[in-house]
């Protein structure tokens, strides 16, 4: 896979840069925080205006034609600032999920309307029991005359709050009983958010940002709401979460170089005994630390990259799982460590640099936290060697 960026690609890297830079510093953010902000409007059209909703999106439906690598260059320029706009949530997730579920006809229903903006879509998949994976799945689709009744709640729905309708992971009977070997099979659902028996509470999380909580109770849906065909829902949904994993991990390799930046510029002016405290070969091996992690971090990143593009997608989830392991850590060592070198002063709310430790914090619980990936890689190479 070729990591040097084409003209296009780096020209998209430095419009996302030049709109944190200019408009997202922190003050900017703490503004938005202390209104209780999930997504301002004004930011969201400009996501919009300047293509970055439909880098990753077909041209056929509005899109630009660009790859994961555009989502990629975005993520990581929004992770410096800590964007809490759901980039993640709408943008990503959600519609990288419809795009591999949907039909030709059901992309050029919806799609459009997520490249340009006017509406969002979030993904609600994850539930209590599954800690972030795609499956098991609870919720349940009954038959019903002309359509399905669902019946469950989703958790943790990224861009949940201000969603106009929802992607829904649920089982459903398969429609061939001869072809079901448990009777169920999972199938994904387009859900309206103003449907009736369907609520939502909205869940502030610890870095800023903002996941609901769905509960759906007895929605009706027509039966044009299922997306794709039979045997399509689980590749497509972890199709998306792929997509998501690697935005994710940009993000925090992102917010790793802004820690570290803010840090390095701390320790050339905080002095201590009349030098600054940049000049103690102790801190300077600490930031020697935290800038190898991030780049073994960047590494790890480039590698997924290329397993999602070149392996067979039970080999790239593998890469995945190490690298949400990997990278997770990384960031909270990193951003833990900047917050250490600025003393008492990290800690508190009105200094920058402890966001981005909350910001690894959240995001390792995102999609599976490291132990839990840990364990799917162990899973999967045992069962290697078994074969074997």
């Amino acid at each position: 896979m070729n990591f040097n960026l084409n003209p296009e690609q780096q020209l998209l890297q430095d419009s996302v840069r030049r709109f944190v830079d200019r408009d997202y510093d922190f003050e900017a953010r703490t503004a938005l925080v202390k209104a209780g902000s999930r997504c301002s409007a004004k930011h969201w059209n400009t996501f919009a205006n300047n293509g970055w909703l439909a880098a990753a999106l077909p041209e056929a439906q509005g899109g630009l034609g660009g790859t994961l690598l555009d989502t990629v260059l975005i993520t990581g320029q929004l992770g410096r600032a800590l964007v809490i706009e759901p980039y993640l949530g709408c943008a990503v997730l959600a519609a990288q999920t419809l795009r591999a579920a949907a039909t030709e006809a059901q992309r050029d229903a919806l799609l459009p309307s997520l490249a340009d903006g006017s509406r969002k879509l979030a993904l609600a998949y994850s539930e209590a029991a599954s800690r972030g994976l795609p499956t098991p799945v609870a919720m349940r689709a009954d038959p019903a005359p002309g359509g399905y009744v669902l019946h469950g709640v989703k958790t943790l729905v990224l861009g949940g709050c201000d969603a106009d309708a929802f992607i829904v992971s649920v089982m459903t009977p398969y429609a061939t009983p001869a072809s079901a070997h448990d009777g169920a099979e999972l199938r994904l659902f387009v859900v309206e958010a103003d449907a009736a028996g369907l609520s939502r509470c909205a869940l502030p999380l610890h870095d800023a940002t903002w996941a609901a909580e769905v509960t759906f109770d007895g929605v009706f849906v027509k039966a044009d709401a299922l997306l794709g065909e039979s045997g399509s829902g689980l590749p497509a949904l972890r199709e998306g979460l792929l997509h998501g994993t690697a935005a994710l991990c940009a993000e925090l390799v992102g917010a790793m170089e802004k820690a570290i930046e803010i840090t390095s510029e701390y320790l050339k002016v905080r002095k201590q005994f009349g030098v600054p405290i940049g000049s103690f070969q102790a801190l300077q091996h600490r930031m020697a630390d935290m800038a190898a992690e991030m780049e073994v971090a960047r590494s790890m990143l480039y590698a997924l990259l290329a397993s999602i593009e070149t392996d067979a997608p039970e080999a790239a989830e593998r890469t995945a799982s190490q690298a949400k392991a990997l990278i997770g850590r990384a960031a909270k060592y990193v951003c833990g460590q900047a917050i250490q070198l600025h003393g008492g002063i990290g800690m508190t709310e009105e200094y920058t640099v402890g966001h981005y430790f909350k910001r690894a914090v959240v995001a390792d619980a995102l999609f599976g936290n490291a132990d839990l990936h840990e364990s799917c890689v162990a899973q999967a190479l045992q069962q290697s060697l078994t074969v074997e």
